[in-house]
This record gives structure tokens, C-alpha cells and sequence, in this order.
């Protein structure tokens, strides 16, 4: 049995919703909405490649590896970007927030908080997990600036941990909250969200 199965997350404009190839149209606008594929640094797939993007992360969901999630903009009733759960450990209650990307206009927005505090709330209060863990690439420095903002304290870097398909390799930067850091890294987010208002 899986530690996780799909759900449903919402909070004034967006909502996360279960990733489905019914998504595909709305996802292939918002990767154009930037060429967020050309960024070397993140796994953002090209326009022509989303069907085969969610096909294989399904196949991940299936063999209980992830929880996915297409990001919904509520006004729109469009999915604007996708995340997911992944790094599963049902064992020592641990996951990773990651995949996550959104069309280039929701980008800096508060789009990123909202999401991030759906995820984060299901995880520490639902799923009770005792870590919660953001990875990126060394040379994504907004991503890394994102996720410092959002209270995450950085483990480490992972020197060489990955082969990209030019052939490089990907030094990860590991992020994590935990259990303990939860209710002080949520009132930072609330208060932040207030500002937007």
C-alpha cells in the first residue's frame, strides 16, 4: 500500500489537483510562457514533450514514488505549472517537495507561497513527517533564493550527483524544514502572504 494517494489541496486562488494527462494542453501553454524548457539547469520539459513528462511521472506515481500535482489557477480554471511529492521514505516519514515550475507570469508572484504552504501543511499535519526536503541545482540561484525565503535551512551540496544529458553534472543543494521548525516556518509564510493583501 502506498504512503500516499491523490488528494486535493486549496487556498484562495490556487489549487493543487492530481497531475493527469488531461492537463497536457494547459501545460503546454505554460511552458511557453517563458521558454521555461531553455533554462539548462531545470528538468522543465518542451512543449512537445509534456504528454511523455506526465506519462513518466505517473509511471513514478504508480510504483508509489511520487504524488503529483498539476497547479490550477482557480480564476483561470487552467493549470499554470505541476509539483509533486518525491524522495518517498514512509519509513522515517521524509519526502521532497520538487518538479516544481510555473508559467514565467506566475512566477514571483504569490503563486510559489500558496503552493508551497498547501504542500507543507499536508505534509507536517496530514502525513506527519518529522523532514521535508527541497533540492535544486547549484546554478538555479532563484530557485535557491525561493526556497531560503520559505524557511528551509540548507544540508548540504551533493557534488556530482547527477549526469545531465549534455554529459555535465548537476551539483544539488539539499534544503530541509523539520517537524520541529514547521509551526515558526508557517507563521513566516502567513505573514508574508498577508502583504499581499
Amino acid at each position: 500500500m502506498n504512503w500516499l494517494t491523490p488528494t486535493q489541496l486549496k487556498i484562495q486562488k490556487i489549487r493543487l489537483e492530481p497531475l493527469t494527462l488531461s492537463h497536457a494542453k494547459d501545460l503546454q501553454d505554460a511552458v511557453t510562457d517563458g521558454a521555461l524548457w531553455e533554462l539548462w539547469f531545470t528538468s522543465v520539459p518542451h512543449p512537445k514533450e509534456v504528454e511523455s513528462y506526465i506519462q513518466d511521472a505517473l509511471k513514478q506515481q504508480s510504483a508509489g514514488n511520487q504524488l503529483l500535482f498539476a497547479v490550477i489557477d482557480t480564476e483561470s480554471q487552467k493549470a499554470i505549472g505541476s509539483t509533486r511529492f518525491c524522495n518517498l521514505d514512509a519509513t522515517n516519514k521524509r519526502l521532497e517537495i520538487g518538479y516544481t515550475w510555473y508559467a514565467k507570469r506566475y512566477q514571483r508572484t504569490i503563486t510559489n507561497s500558496l503552493c508551497k504552504l498547501l504542500l507543507l501543511t499536508y505534509a507536517f499535519e496530514t502525513l506527519e513527517c518529522i523532514a521535508v526536503e527541497f533540492r535544486t541545482h547549484w546554478h538555479n540561484q532563484v530557485s535557491r533564493q525561493a526556497i531560503a525565503r520559505l524557511g528551509a535551512k540548507q544540508d548540504g551540496v551533493l557534488r556530482q550527483h547527477q549526469k545531465l544529458v549534455d554529459g555535465s553534472y548537476r551539483d544539488t543543494v539539499v534544503f530541509s524544514i523539520l517537524n520541529s521548525e514547521w509551526p515558526s516556518v508557517k507563521a513566516n509564510i502567513i505573514n508574508k502572504l498577508s502583504n499581499y493583501n
